[in-house]
């Protein structure tokens, strides 16, 4: 059964720092691209950034600069390192994983607030 387990939400103040963790299970972490995804209250699920398989990064323009995506394929974990919070990232973040080549499905986490608030 696959798992994706979001870990490390809160409540932080205006220009505090957050670091979100996506543990995985049930998959080979190694073949997905994973991404993290966030949704404010009466918003649309959007997307933050994302991590290829092999490594590569991209973020959403809102965020470039502040959060860093990295991921440990030993641990079968990713990360979000989220610093100079504003109010406007306050959502909740999901976590997602997108199989490649062989590996296929795609699965969501169940989500971790972040609140971002003085």
């Amino acid at each position: 059964q696959v798992q994706l387990v979001e870990s490390g939400g809160g409540l932080v103040q205006p220009g505090g720092s957050l670091r979100l963790s996506c543990a995985a299970s049930g998959i080979t972490f190694r073949f997905y691209n994973m991404a993290w995804y966030r949704q404010a209250p009466g918003e649309q699920r959007e997307l933050a950034a994302t991590i290829t398989s092999g490594g590569m990064t991209n973020y959403v323009d809102s965020v470039k600069g502040r959060f860093t995506v990295s991921r440990d394929n030993a641990k079968d974990t990713m990360f979000l390192q989220m610093n100079a919070l504003k109010s406007e990232d306050t959502a909740v973040y999901y976590c997602y994983a997108e199989g490649t080549g062989l590996y296929r499905g795609d699965y969501w986490g169940q989500g971790t607030q972040v609140t971002v608030s003085s």
